[in-house]
């Protein structure tokens, strides 16, 4: 079994369900388990050569234990967010879920259609406080610096917050609050 984490963010429609729909969705993996989920995290959208959109994303991280072999995992998120609306065509546009396979274990994985660690994660806050809150010791396997250490470094200054209210879902791991630094 391998830990993997997950970024996940919406900024179009039912923000909250889709995030509680991919943690659900996430759960029923074979050979996997939802081992970690972040609080959500309202962030605004970074034009960064892509068009999101105006709309604010929620943000948040998922850590999962699985034995599927990384481009399996990646074919398999891509197919959640197409049932969950997303636009295959248009991947810069806004967006009803974008998942990202940030971290695979330790491995460093450079393919024309993957590349792990995710190529941008130290550059952005918004993947970083989730992620931070839910494995702060965690090491990127090529800058060797913790979570923790890479929020505290990163010069992107968007606006990252806490959603508030959390969603309170019962038996729904996506609205377990977990302790931890909010940035």
């Amino acid at each position: 079994m391998e830990t993997v984490f997950i970024g996940l963010g919406s900024n179009v429609g039912d923000r909250v369900d889709f995030c509680n729909r991919v943690v659900t969705l996430l759960s029923l993996l074979p050979h996997s388990r939802v081992a970690s989920v972040s609080r959500l995290y309202e962030t605004e959208p970074i034009n960064d050569g892509a068009n999101p959109g105006d709309g604010w994303f929620l943000n948040g991280v998922v850590q999962i234990e699985t034995a599927l072999p990384p481009k399996r995992l990646l074919s398999i998120l891509r197919e959640i967010e197409r049932g969950l609306g997303r636009d295959q065509d248009d991947r810069s546009g806004p967006r009803t879920m974008d998942l990202d396979l940030l971290f695979y274990g330790d491995r460093t994985i450079n393919e024309p259609d993957l590349t792990v660690p995710h190529p941008r994660l130290h550059r952005r806050r918004f993947v970083l406080a989730p992620l931070s809150e839910i494995a702060p010791l965690w090491t990127h396997p090529v800058s060797q610096r913790s979570m923790r250490q890479l929020l505290a470094e990163v010069e992107d200054r968007s606006e990252v917050r806490l959603f508030s209210p959390q969603p309170s879902i019962p038996d729904n791991p996506c609205t377990t609050p977990h302790p931890g630094p909010a940035s």
